[in-house]
C-alpha cells in the first residue's frame, strides 16, 4: 500500500518560495474547521480546537486505511484563517480581539459519513467539548498571493507586508481572510526555523 503525500502532490500550494511572493490559484478543498476568538497564546478555546482537529484527522486517516478504500496518506498541517471586526487589532497587537478558523485539509475521498464515524470514536476516548464544534466543509480561495515565512510568528509582519505590497503593485485588492499554514512542529523546532506559509486571496 502506497502512502500519498498531499504536500508533495500539492507542492505549488504547500511549498512556496521564501525569497519571493508568488501568485497561485487555490482550488476548492475540503477541511475540518472550527471557529474561535482570542489570543492564540493564552486562549483555552484555541488549545481545545487544536486538540479536537488533530485526533479527528488521525482517526479519519486510520479508518480510511482500514476501509475498503485501503488508502494511506499523511495528515495535513494545521492552517488558520485570521481576522478581526476592527482590523486595527492586527497592527496594535490586541490579540484578544482576534478571530480565527483553525482547519486541516482532508483528501477528496473523505466524506461526511467518514467524519461522523470518526467523531464518535474520538468522542468516546476524549470527551472533548470542542469536538462537536468541528465542521466538515469546502473552502475556496481562488487567485491568491503567497510566500514562506521562516522564523517566529512574532516576526511575520514584514513578510505579510511583502505579500500585501505584491497585491497592490499588481493593481489588485485583498479579499477574504488572512491565511497561514503551519508546517513546523513548534514543540520541537527552534523558533528561528519555523516555517509558515502566508497566503492572501486577491481580486
Amino acid at each position: 500500500m502506497n502512502k500519498i503525500d498531499f504536500k508533495k502532490e500539492l507542492k505549488y500550494l504547500y511549498k512556496p518560495s521564501a525569497s519571493k511572493v508568488e501568485e497561485v490559484n487555490v482550488p476548492a478543498m475540503n477541511f475540518l474547521m472550527i471557529d474561535g476568538e482570542g489570543d492564540p497564546n493564552t486562549s483555552p478555546e484555541y488549545k481545545n480546537a487544536i486538540e479536537a482537529l488533530y485526533p479527528l484527522s488521525y482517526s479519519l486517516k486510520f479508518n480510511i486505511k482500514k476501509s475498503k478504500l485501503e488508502i494511506d496518506y499523511g495528515v495535513m498541517p494545521l492552517e488558520g484563517l485570521w481576522w478581526s471586526d476592527d482590523m486595527s487589532s492586527f497592527s496594535d497587537g490586541n490579540k484578544e480581539k482576534w478571530k480565527w478558523t483553525l482547519m486541516i485539509m482532508q483528501p477528496e475521498f473523505v466524506t461526511q459519513k467518514h467524519v461522523e464515524e470518526a467523531r464518535i470514536e474520538v468522542q468516546k476516548k476524549k470527551n472533548s467539548k470542542s469536538l462537536p464544534l468541528v465542521r466538515f466543509e469546502s473552502y475556496s480561495e481562488g487567485r491568491s498571493a503567497q510566500t514562506m515565512h521562516i522564523g517566529p510568528f512574532s516576526e511575520e509582519g514584514p513578510t505579510i507586508e511583502r505579500v500585501h505590497s505584491f497585491i497592490e503593485c499588481a493593481g489588485l485588492d485583498r479579499t477574504k481572510k488572512h491565511h497561514e499554514i503551519y508546517l513546523s512542529d513548534i514543540r520541537r523546532a527552534a523558533p528561528e526555523k519555523w516555517k509558515t506559509i502566508i497566503r492572501q486571496p486577491m481580486k
